[in-house]
């Protein structure tokens, strides 16, 4: 029996009325036209040719899943929607407005956020920051926005930490990024409520490469979320993105994120940070609905004392393959680094990639893995590919490894007290995925858990 996510929240698609677009397939002149419409400076366009001469050289990744299918002629790099760059959701065009509604974003930064962007397509279409944290000096804006009214700023760290030569696809994202999230915490400030950031992908065959830049300076605190989707179609599309982050000294910086595409979404991101002495970086993130997803947050442990978290789920139903993990380089001495990964697969594949790297000279570092996976069916696959490099005479560091189906004899038990074999699944499943599902915030949690409750539903039998 087919099992699949029930999607019709997501699956939805809006009419909206599009300002430009360019033709399918990249090229040169593709590179050109995105950067003219947006009027770019001189130095941003030979930032996008240099990274599209170095897209061309570089190959398609073959250690990890088949991408021979994703037909990059065929994907439209940029699509415009025509609709303004809005402060409030009253100016927000009524057509995108509505599909921002139905996914809850305005409800959610009147209960509880600090501040929100969304992005339609290829562009950001709603960005808005409290009063109060802008009169602190807080920078909270759309990468394309930013560019032009914090040059300086921008062109100092943008693609600094993730440059165009660490893989195919960042190079892609280099030449043909738009849109995203630019933030700036200036020292010793501490935001107290969570900002987010939504990317929505609503047309056909389309690419979108949206880049979030967040620089915290020393001793500032804050919280980041951002959340994914798109509908499904019969095509495929790309998702690009790019995540810099730069936590500063002593900085604590939190990275939430559920990335929920739809299965003929090819989702190839890239998330990095700078980690400066004594500060702390957290991922936290949640993987389904692609059908093809590469994804390994990376954490440059660069200062002394700093550390980091990886805590993620993965879930791939059938013709799903989730190949997540984690990447965590620890280059200063006493510097520590947590991992834990989980994973479930019905149907689907479910794959742990990572590196742990202790460098020469990170004496006295230590690191922790802990990756689970949970499989339903006999067609469902689970696979740990962990590499371990540990170059200084002084660390720490363990792995630990599990695959398992789900437990008769638990199953029975809780069936035992007359809850039906469906509903019982999904309470094994829920107990699983609880250590992750309790880092993410209340409302993506709550979606987190349902969305994997309904992907279940169909697995008996």
């Amino acid at each position: 029996m087919e099992i699949s996510v029930n999607r019709e929240l997501y699956d939805h698609v809006d009419n909206v009325k599009i300002r430009f677009k360019t033709a399918p397939g990249l090229t040169e002149e593709v590179v050109r036209q995105i950067s003219a419409q947006k009027n770019e400076p001189e130095w941003m366009l030979k930032h996008r040719l240099h990274c599209f001469e170095v897209y061309q050289k570089l190959k398609v990744p073959k250690w990890g899943p088949d991408l021979s299918k994703l037909d990059m002629d065929k994907i439209t790099y940029y699509i415009e929607p025509d609709a303004i760059h809005a402060k409030s959701w009253e100016q927000v065009d009524p057509e995108v407005k509505r599909t921002f509604d139905k996914l809850g974003i305005p409800e959610a930064e009147q209960r509880a956020l600090a501040g929100v962007g969304a992005q339609f397509d290829s562009d950001v279409v709603y960005h808005n920051i409290k009063k109060e944290l802008s009169e602190k000096g807080v920078i909270f804006e759309d990468c394309d926005v930013a560019l032009k009214e914090y040059p300086e700023l921008f062109k100092k760290y943008f693609m600094k930490c993730v440059p165009a030569t660490l893989h195919k696809y960042a190079a892609l994202h280099g030449a043909v990024w738009s849109g995203g999230t630019f933030l700036y915490v200036p020292k010793g400030v501490e935001i107290k409520q969570p900002l987010q950031a939504y990317f929505r992908m609503n047309s056909k065959s389309m690419g979108q490469f949206e880049h979030t830049l967040i620089i915290i300076e020393e001793g500032a605190k804050v919280h980041y979320i951002e959340g994914c989707s798109a509908p499904k179609y019969n095509t495929n599309s790309i998702h690009a993105g790019c995540v810099e982050v730069f936590a500063k000294k002593d900085s604590r910086v939190r990275y939430s994120s559920v990335e929920n595409w739809s299965i003929n979404t090819y989702n190839l991101n890239t998330k990095r940070a700078m980690v400066e002495e004594g500060a702390h970086m957290e991922w936290v993130g949640g993987n389904l609905g692609s059908g093809v997803t590469m994804l390994y947050p990376c954490s440059m442990l660069v200062g002394k004392n700093s550390s980091a978290n990886h805590i993620s789920i993965a879930f791939a139903a059938k013709g799903q393959n989730q190949d997540t993990g984690a990447k965590v380089f620890h280059i200063a001495p006493n510097t520590s680094s947590k991992v834990v990964s989980k994973s479930i697969s019905v149907g689907g594949i479910t794959s742990y990639r990572g590196i742990v790297q202790i460098g020469k000279g990170a004496e006295n570092s230590k690191s922790s893995v802990k990756c689970d996976a949970l499989i339903r069916g006999i067609e469902s696959k689970s696979n740990s590919f962990p590499h371990i490099d540990v170059n200084a005479k002084e660390a720490d560091v363990g792995h630990e490894a599990s695959v398992g189906r789900i437990n008769e004899d638990m199953l029975f038990y809780i069936m035992s007290r007359g809850i039906g074999e469906e509903q019982a699944m999904q309470i094994i499943v829920g107990g699983f995925i609880e250590p992750v599902i309790r880092e993410l915030p209340l409302e993506y949690a709550v979606e987190m858990n349902k969305l994997i409750q309904m992907g279940m539903e169909g697995s008996v039998g």
